[in-house]
């Protein structure tokens, strides 16, 4: 987190001003947004503020017809510009968001519109492009290659680059955000938090806001591994990232503008950097809440009031996140999902070295309590010890990670939390397993129960210990009932005890011995 007053007097003046700061709060009441685009709803969060202790209140820009704010900016451009300045069309770089902005208010004044998108554009978004009358050329991994290409293409097709960031006319459209908000809430807010990519909805914000309210607290807010703002203000110029993730595609910017560089430099009060799990948190808080899915750019305001609030210990106050957009991938949602938990500190995972011995997986759950079990994964390997990759649902945030690891130290387990590990989080969790040489009389069985807590324990308790586990994964998948998969060694003229006791267990079983995946990865 980045207080921009620790390093405001190091920022030397941008000598690339392109008007007065006064000037924008005149711009922005002239700004031409309503063509196209809503009087955006600002919403009491009541789950995330109980939660947090403050009154948390969206600003649902999510909710806008391209389902981004962007459309502001851009038609507010596109609507002051001249027939001249129109006659062969308009170009736009864009990840997506500005680029559907684009492409609607070039349709409202029947003009051709070029949207640049990087390949790496979701394709909801490109498609949403393409239904606006778009014409999509994709180029590039990010949004600094589609920004080249678009300026070759300006040039070469005589078109009016709208850009998506950097101009006066975007940055005003954006700032109607901020009007709105001062008209929906009315006197009392303590912060706005605002995403940052560019800068233009920071910077059009901000100006509103502080030009008429300097005692509300603007806080940005950057993914970890997309801070050029952050870094830009610290270098006390604009920077060029070399390389920005694209997890929150919405905001991948290498580098910020230089009128919203000085905008943020002169308004904006903090920055706030926040992870990929504190992102996908927030994507569920915002669910919760509104029963709506934000892109990850839109979740990031929420996510940086949450660091914010906890960080400062902050009790209270009135905090309001813009909900930048919700153009999401619905295959992306598996990835969301998994990573909330633990942006949540609701789930942590662990990797245990237990005894290869009956009774010691039980034990191993009975130390764990009445914990839910997220997920699960065990492969034999040989007679001395197995490793385990586990997941467990916590209750009491990282606190009570803490106090489980040392309960599991004392009764003898080897443990490492893995919940800040990225190489477990992206692919080992997904990679235990294997085959056992070891194994000799394994027969595979799926099985259902009902899910509840302690159901795990329950299963084992009543597999019982005279057979050995030689295989097992388990993942709370989030249904009524749990799903397990599990390899039994068992002699072959124990074959029939076997089944009585599977069919005295009164859980829905299958045998997967004979299933060729099982050929093939594990047996």
């Amino acid at each position: 987190m980045i207080t921009i007053a620790t390093f405001a007097e190091s920022i030397p003046v941008c000598d690339n001003r392109r008007m007065n700061s006064s000037n924008y709060l005149e711009l922005i009441r002239d700004a031409n947004v309503y063509d196209v685009a809503i009087e955006s709803p600002l919403e009491l969060a009541k789950n995330l503020s109980a939660k947090v202790g403050n009154k948390i209140l969206m600003k649902r820009e999510d909710l806008q017809p391209v389902f981004s704010f962007k459309l502001r900016g851009a038609y507010n451009k596109i609507a002051g510009l001249s027939e001249v300045e129109l006659s062969n069309g308009v170009i736009c770089s864009s990840a997506g968001n500005h680029a559907q902005g684009v492409a609607l208010a070039a349709r409202k004044r029947s003009v051709r519109a070029v949207i640049v998108m990087p390949v790496t554009t979701s394709s909801i978004k490109i498609d949403a492009v393409r239904a606006l009358g778009g014409e999509v050329v994709l180029c590039g991994d990010a949004y600094d290659d589609a920004y080249e290409h678009a300026r070759q293409l300006e040039n070469e097709q005589a078109l009016t680059f709208v850009h998506p960031f950097d101009d006066p006319a975007v940055i005003a459209g954006q700032g109607t955000i901020g009007m709105e908000i001062l008209k929906q809430a009315g006197s009392g807010i303590d912060a706005i938090f605002v995403p940052i990519g560019g800068g233009g909805l920071i910077a059009g914000i901000a100006a509103c806001i502080k030009l008429q309210h300097p005692a509300i607290r603007i806080v940005g807010v950057e993914p970890e591994d997309s801070a050029a703002m952050r870094d830009s203000l610290v270098a006390g110029k604009p920077v060029s990232l070399d390389h920005v993730g694209i997890f929150a595609d919405g905001v991948a910017v290498r580098r910020v503008g230089d009128e919203t560089f000085r905008l943020c430099k002169e308004f904006v009060d903090e920055i706030v950097t926040i992870d990929t799990d504190q992102c996908c948190a927030a994507i569920r808080d915002i669910f919760e809440d509104t029963r709506s899915i934000v892109e990850p750019a839109g979740g990031l305001a929420v996510a940086g009031a949450k660091k914010y609030i906890a960080a400062n210990g902050v009790r209270d106050q009135t905090l309001i996140t813009i909900n930048g957009g919700a153009n999401v991938n619905f295959d992306r949602l598996r990835h969301i999902v998994e990573r909330a938990a633990i942006g949540d500190q609701t789930e942590m995972l662990v990797a245990a070295e237990i005894p290869e011995k009956p009774g010691s997986f039980r034990h191993f759950c009975e130390v764990l309590g009445r914990r839910s079990i997220t997920e699960f994964n065990y492969r034999y390997t040989d007679a001395k010890q197995a490793h385990i990759f586990v997941g467990i649902q916590l209750t009491n945030g990282q606190r009570e990670g803490d106090e489980l690891l040392a309960d599991l130290t004392s009764a003898g387990f080897q443990v490492v939390d893995l919940s800040d590990n990225e190489l477990a989080k992206l692919h080992v969790r997904h990679m235990v397993g294997g085959r056992s040489e070891e194994v000799q009389n394994e027969r595979l069985f799926r099985f259902e129960f009902p899910e509840r807590p302690g159901a795990l324990l329950n299963f084992l308790n009543a597999v019982g210990t005279d057979w050995n586990i030689t295989l097992f994964h388990y993942r709370n998948h989030g249904s009524d009932y749990g799903r397990v998969l599990a390899g039994i060694d068992v002699p072959q003229a124990e074959t029939e005890e076997l089944e009585t006791h599977l069919a005295k267990l009164g859980y829905a079983h299958w045998e997967e011995s004979d299933n060729p995946a099982y050929a093939m990865f594990l047996s």
